[in-house]
């Protein structure tokens, strides 16, 4: 029996209809535990800071804009098509969407493609064969995703540069050989470094899938006289199919947002794909134009992170591993030890070795390539008259750089933090909160940031914030933008670090703490944070390491007084100061490389886990 139900009813005050009984013992409930009014104010701050910029967007394709008002004929802010004929189906449209779609599938296609040629064997050798210094390539073959991708742009450009686009000479035309234009911008370019980049995706999604099959599957096979040809196509690569259809979709969503590399290999020659065909929509203010680029964008974005998600779905119907555990048995390579071990270093050599190398000597060259003593110079680093228009000086004498070192530290930082503590309190919301539509929401919105492409995402914060938007004024050219554009594009990975230690973390500590009086506030500030310690310090160190790196998101949004490292390089490049811009690049490799080795030393795990244990 409860105790209401022994206690005697008052005649003259009848007890509350049931519905009134709940409601009331919520009020108490919440009163006490303020943790659904904790996930509603999350969900309308994540709501105006993500939700609303990316409807904006999507509405800004369809709505008339001042300057159009003449050439649509329509009023302003009435509903129009006159963008999606502009983008789509005008004289200009072939240049402004169509040709930079194709760019933009034909370089997906081919950067898919040589990732899986070279990420594919790379991933057998380190998972399944006795390969010598497998723990040390493990980690060295990561290497070129830890860096920003348009860093090897730059040293490529830095190699095989040519006169086309003026300035100073590359390495090989130093050298005596002029490549020829294909060989130094456009497609090709393009495509080898996003594949190169991105190639650690099929290493480790294809490499930890064999990792985890079971030899005995394959030992069955040729028991019953299958030849090693007919057990890798027949069952190996059907049940490896989902990882290597998950590594395609993550690198096609990866190479649609990517905006550097085609920046510095293919603007300068007139290549454009969708990220750079946005961006100078966005320069010459054709909001509405640029509204239904960033569009499709989000929309090819988006139905590739949907993809992947059904194909990791599906990738239960390829479970191999059962209650006893898998045997993997290490294939000896023999005879094809050395030739292996070779192969795996040219990968290294070619992917990030020398391209850092030849990027950190150009910065102490007058000429590249030339290698007399008399040619090289520290005057790129602490030079004092470099007789240059916009840089009188080396970089680490010059205001700009450490203005923007500054920038990226304290932005960066704030954000990341401020990311840190949001995702550690949404996972609280989504864990604790006792409706769950509420908790579904704040998980859906937090992580919509992932579907949508940086520069598409920048693209909706300028549509959001260009003006004033109550309760905040305009906010284009101030450091706020950049912070809560950093700070949104980054919750989708702190969120989920808050909600995955949340989800391990149950209510006894809080349940103890409130039996001894502490109230909401100090159990977590006394309870919940202590122990989510670890959590919190990987959920603001990732997304520092990422926007450090990060350049699609505010080359759009930075002016020159707002400049972080990513866009201060940029803009050296496009002022023609390679050395300038590929010291600064250099600084900005130590700063990331570094980053992320402080994020897997205090997360005690790497990228690479799973793989190369020997």
């Amino acid at each position: 029996m409860t105790l209401q139900a022994a206690l005697p009813e008052d005649p003259s005050h009848p007890r509350p209809a049931s519905s009134w009984r709940r409601y009331a013992y919520q009020v108490r409930v919440n009163s006490a535990d303020p943790t659904l009014l904790l996930a509603l104010l999350l969900l309308a701050v994540f709501g105006y800071l993500i939700l609303a910029p990316v409807l904006l967007l999507l509405v800004d394709a369809v709505t008339v804009h001042f300057p159009d008002i003449a050439r649509s004929g329509q009023d302003l802010g009435a509903l129009t098509l006159y963008y999606l004929n502009r983008v789509l189906m005008s004289p200009i449209s072939r240049d402004l969407f169509w040709w930079p779609l194709a760019h933009t599938a034909v370089i997906s296609v081919a950067a898919i493609m040589i990732a899986f040629l070279v990420g594919g064997p790379l991933g057998w050798l380190l998972s399944r064969t006795d390969l010598m210094g497998k723990k040390w390539f493990s980690t060295a073959l990561l290497l070129p995703y830890m860096l920003p991708s348009w860093t090897f742009a730059l040293a490529w450009l830095t190699l095989f540069k040519n006169r086309t686009t003026g300035g100073v000479p590359g390495w090989m035309e130093t050298l005596g050989f002029t490549p020829p234009d294909w060989l130094a911008y456009g497609a090709f370019p393009i495509a080898l470094i996003l594949a190169l980049h991105y190639a650690p995706f099929v290493i480790l999604l294809f490499g930890n899938a064999l990792k985890q099959f079971d030899t005995q599957l394959e030992d069955s096979a040729r028991s019953l006289g299958a030849r090693p040809r007919d057990v890798a196509r027949r069952i190996i690569l059907p049940l490896m199919m989902p990882s290597l259809a998950s590594a395609a979709t993550l690198i096609f969503a990866k190479c649609l947002g990517d905006f550097g590399v085609a920046y510095v290999l293919g603007v300068p020659v007139g290549f454009d794909v969708l990220a750079t065909s946005l961006f100078r929509a966005i320069s010459t203010s054709q909001a509405g134009a640029s509204a239904v680029i960033a569009g499709v964008i989000v929309l090819l974005g988006t139905l590739s992170v949907i993809i992947d998600m059904r194909l990791m779905k599906e990738a239960k119907r390829f479970v191999t591993i059962g209650a006893k555990g898998a045997m993997v048995r290490e294939a000896p390579l023999g005879k094809w030890q050395m030739p292996a071990v070779l192969w795996v270093l040219t990968v290294f050599l070619v992917s990030a070795a020398i391209p850092l190398v030849a990027l950190t000597l150009t910065t102490v060259m007058r000429v590249p390539g030339s290698f007399e003593l008399s040619n090289f110079t520290l005057d790129y680093w602490i030079g004092t008259d470099l007789g240059t228009t916009a840089l009188h000086q080396g970089i680490l004498l010059t205001g700009e750089f450490w203005l923007a070192l500054w920038n990226t530290v304290w932005m960066v930082g704030l954000a990341s933090l401020g990311a840190g503590l949001l995702g550690l309190l949404v996972g609280y919301g989504v864990v604790r909160s006792p409706i769950r539509v509420v908790s579904v929401a704040l998980r859906q919105i937090t992580f919509l940031p992932y579907l949508v492409p940086g520069i598409a995402f920048a693209a909706a914060y300028l549509s959001m914030f260009a003006v004033a938007r109550p309760p905040l004024p305009a906010l284009y050219g101030t450091h706020a933008i950049l912070v809560l554009a950093i700070l949104a594009d980054q919750m989708p990975f702190a969120s989920r670090a808050g909600i995955s230690s949340m989800m391990q973390l149950g209510r006894e500590p809080e349940e103890a703490g409130q039996i001894v009086g502490a109230g909401w506030f100090r159990r977590m500030r006394s309870i919940v944070l202590p122990i989510q310690r670890g959590a919190l310090v990987s959920a603001i160190l990732l997304p520092f390491i990422s926007g450090i790196k990060g350049l699609s998101l505010v080359v759009v949004l930075a002016v020159p007084g707002t400049d972080l490292l990513t866009t201060y390089a940029i803009r050296l490049v496009d002022y023609g100061y390679s050395q300038a811009a590929n010291a600064v690049v250099v600084m900005l490799c130590l700063v990331a490389f570094a980053g992320t080795m402080l994020v897997q030393k205090i997360g005690k795990a790497s990228l690479s886990d799973g793989m190369g244990s020997k």
